[in-house]
């Protein structure tokens, strides 16, 4: 995608006025209301920053598996997970700990430019959404960096903001850094408007949370580019939606009971995606495998499902694409008489809709302290 494409000034100038201030006054007005809670939040954004700004580079080069979890599980993106200590000792057995030392230390420290440390660590770690790390980020740096999140996403739909992803995915430096920008001439614009409130990015996630939750289907649209479709994601993106859609997936098995685990030998010849597990008593462990494609060729998707097969324990074959996508999976599959009758197909955009319904009904749970962190 080209630069013009990304321009921050371009996109500020298509940002929905009237919405923005009304919803800025409405801010100010509840802050007015209750001083008291604005002064709390206030207080606890300065201890969210001092705690994150504390991991130094030579910090979290030494960081032990406690020392992560004690940031990890910090994190507003962790509250869907009831047993925490269980997630992140699922983080260390995917990525090493000495690996996320190494990427934490270069995603906060690195002196190469924010896209490079964004994309680097995305293709190098494993479970990490960009909820997650643009969480350690902003809270690292609230003046240069935005917490996205589908909260965010929501907010910059609502506002009319343009080349904003059509699904809460992963996404790519170049285009991270473009978000961050925008947020802060919102936040400029903010403070032009005299609501001096909002004077970091991380103030400007308190006020997204609160008055910008329209939903995305009806937000309004200022051109056609508003949303992104999928022919205007460029490789690295689709890899990386690849790997967040793998990463969902496993995340909802974990969520469902299952053990789960991402890029697993199943069986000879064949690594797959994800697979959910789960043993029934004396019948031993039933799989369930799926497989991801946002690109590349359906013959090697279907060779590697039907490899899974060898396994006995498989006992479900999952196709997970788009819907064009499936089509052809399911075209192809017909000639296949060892999977034709099992294969199951799962349209990704159903996967990060059961994945975001999920997380908001688990972290209501998990409100209630039913269920211990550790």
């Amino acid at each position: 995608m080209s630069k013009k494409s990304f321009n921050a000034k371009d996109a500020l100038a298509s940002v929905n006025a009237k919405l923005y201030q009304d919803c800025l006054a409405n801010f100010k007005k509840s802050l007015k209301k209750d001083r008291r809670q604005a002064e709390k939040d206030i207080e606890e954004r300065r201890k969210l920053c001092g705690n994150m700004q504390s991991y130094t580079k030579e910090k979290l080069r030494t960081l032990s598996e406690d020392g992560l979890y004690e940031l990890i599980a910090s994190l507003w993106a962790m509250n869907i997970w009831g047993n925490k200590r269980y997630y992140v000792d699922t983080l260390i057995a995917n990525n090493g700990i000495e690996n996320i030392r190494k990427e934490l230390a270069n995603l906060l420290h690195g002196s190469q430019p924010l896209e490079k440390r964004w994309d680097d660590f995305m293709e190098h770690m494993k479970g990490f959404g960009p909820a997650m790390v643009s969480e350690i980020l902003n809270k690292y740096n609230p003046n240069e960096f935005i917490l996205w999140n589908s909260k965010a996403r929501n907010a910059f739909l609502a506002l009319g903001i343009p080349h904003v992803t059509k699904y809460n995915t992963n996404i790519e430096g170049k285009r991270y850094a473009y978000y961050c920008e925008v947020a802060k001439g919102l936040k400029d614009l903010a403070n032009k408007l005299g609501m001096k409130d909002i004077d970091n990015l991380l103030a400007l996630d308190y006020f997204v949370w609160q008055e910008l939750q329209n939903d995305a289907s009806t937000a309004p649209s200022n051109d056609e580019n508003q949303t992104m479709d999928d022919s205007q994601e460029t490789e690295k993106e689709k890899k990386f939606v690849h790997n967040d859609v793998r990463d969902k997936i496993a995340e909802i098995g974990q969520m469902l009971g299952f053990d789960s685990a991402t890029e697993r030998k199943i069986a000879d010849g064949a690594v797959v995606d994800t697979i959910w597990e789960i043993s029934i008593g004396n019948m031993g462990r039933i799989t369930y495998v799926f497989e991801v494609q946002t690109s590349g060729s359906i013959d090697s998707l279907l060779m590697n499902l039907m490899k899974a097969k060898n396994n006995p324990s498989v006992q479900g074959i999952v196709a997970v694409s788009d819907a064009k996508q499936i089509e052809k999976i399911k075209k192809e599959a017909n000639g296949l008489k060892n999977i034709r009758d099992e294969l199951k197909c799962w349209n990704y955009e159903e996967v990060l809709q059961v994945h975001e319904s999920l997380s908001t009904a688990f972290e209501k749970i998990n409100n209630l302290g039913l269920v211990p962190d550790k």
